[in-house]
């Protein structure tokens, strides 16, 4: 018989709940996990990881259809989608394997079976296998995470209309594709599919693609991904109607209507989180819009129960999920110096092409909040780097507050910014000022001194523009 009595337990081993699970072992924690499908969840399984394995193949496809500007030659380009999804699926799994590697390094006792909570302290695991057990726990974390929403009319059927599951493991590739939602997720896929040769449109029911992002670096996007060959339109609705093996779309764009036909439609349109089935009912946890109610520190109300990652709350994104595990385990076992996570020091990262990534504030928010700005912004065909690259699409903006050389925000759109945007995250917690920027060494030839550039042009004092 299995041991099933724990210091901790964390329902869910994604992202967010396997880090906390390692987290809590260093700390001299009996830590157990229960998860109902893969380790690794969604993202090292069916988000994150096997994405941007699609993405690396339909980068290295448009580099070789573009080889003559380098100065090579190659002929016959093809290629073939179902090594280009096995070689997805590898990567997945190989990383799936690797968590639960750790889990046996670290002596985490995962349980496969679907947890649900069984009074105080108590929690009761369907296993796979058909059996059952009950663990006790001192601690509980629910990781559960979240899954597609599914929208009136926008239904996924795993055929016709897709969620990103089936997006990432198609039998072929659609020659023509409508992607309706234009945040990460939507964006990500329209820029794979349309790479790899299909005809695009993308719809989306706000004013602007990517929605989230600074609004230039949103006007950028949309003019690149236009002369890349998609079709955008913003301000739309969308109703479909399914024929035998294709799709009949009419997009309303105020009084104005359109209909086209496509292969197939992926429906990206947000996520809802995984709260049914955890036996909720009857606890102080709250719930609100699919997503458990938590304090800073992770706390949902119902004593020693706690929450983290997408079933918390947005942003939706992996590594929040895995700081705020760290941070709540760190929070429970008492260790001095641990802080509430800050939501603006997190980065988010589109993976399209070309890439977008941001940080903090933007310009319209800071704006919002009556401060007095200075705006820096650096272009990068201004960089020796960016040309020698062949990549002089894009740039870099930075926000400051104008009375504190506080680093309130920063932007960019073009290749490889998903690496930069780091040095603005550790830039923002250490709460670091223009002048600490300006007088950083950035190494040269490099990408990255644009960001420096961006500095210096929100203070009149840009070199190389």
């Amino acid at each position: 018989m299995a041991d099933t009595s724990f210091d901790i337990v964390i329902v869910g081993g994604g992202p967010g709940g396997y880090v906390a699970a390692i987290r809590a072992a260093q700390l001299g924690m009996k830590t157990a996990v229960v998860e109902r499908e893969q380790m690794g969840g969604i993202c090292l399984n069916w988000g994150c990881i096997p994405t941007k394995a699609l993405l690396r193949t339909s980068e290295v496809y448009g580099l070789i259809k573009h080889a003559d500007a380098y100065g090579l030659s190659v002929k016959d380009v093809s290629y073939d989608a179902k090594k280009i999804v096995e070689r997805s699926r590898k990567v997945a799994n190989q990383l799936s394997n690797g968590v639960k590697g750790l889990m046996k390094k670290n002596k985490i006792t995962v349980f496969d079976g679907t947890a649900k909570l069984a009074g105080a302290g108590k929690l009761a695991v369907a296993m796979n296998d058909k059996s059952s057990q009950t663990l006790t726990y001192k601690n509980l974390i629910i990781a559960t995470g979240a899954r597609a929403r599914n929208l009136p009319g926008l239904e996924a059927d795993g055929k016709l209309i897709w969620t990103y599951k089936e997006a990432m493991v198609p039998p072929e590739f659609p020659k023509s594709l409508l992607v309706i939602g234009s945040g990460a997720i939507g964006i990500e896929f329209a820029s794979f599919y349309r790479t790899m040769g299909a005809e695009v449109t993308v719809c989306e029911v706000l004013d602007r693609i990517l929605p989230v992002e600074d609004e230039e670096v949103s006007a950028f996007a949309k003019r690149a991904f236009e002369k890349q060959g998609m079709k955008i339109f913003t301000g739309a609705t969308v109703s479909l109607k399914k024929g035998a093996d294709n799709v009949a779309a009419t997009i309303k764009i105020g009084d104005k209507t359109q209909e086209i036909t496509v292969d197939r439609v992926i429906s990206a349109v947000g996520i809802v989180g995984n709260v049914e089935n955890l036996g909720l009912e009857g606890t102080k946890v709250k719930v609100e819009k699919t997503h458990i109610v938590i304090d800073q520190w992770g706390f949902t109300g119902e004593p020693n129960v706690y929450a983290i990652g997408d079933v918390a709350g947005p942003p939706w994104l992996a590594h929040k999920a895995m700081h705020e595990g760290v941070m709540v385990v760190e929070k429970i076992a008492g260790v001095k110096g641990v802080h509430p996570m800050k939501t603006e020091n997190i980065p988010g990262c589109t993976y399209c092409q070309p890439q977008v990534a941001s940080i903090g504030l933007t310009e319209a928010a800071a704006k919002a909040k009556g401060l007095q700005l200075k705006v820096g912004k650096f272009p990068f065909i201004g960089n020796g780097k960016a040309i020698a690259l062949g990549e002089p699409e894009g740039f870099i903006k930075t926000i400051f507050d104008a009375k504190t050389g506080e680093l309130l925000g920063a932007h960019m759109i073009g290749a490889e910014v998903t690496e930069l945007i780091q040095g603005y995250s550790v830039a923002k917690t250490l709460e670091t000022t223009e002048a600490e920027l300006m007088a950083t060494v950035f190494p040269h030839p490099t990408l990255s001194e644009m960001m420096h550039e961006s500095v210096l042009a929100a203070y009149g004092r840009t070199l190389h523009i």
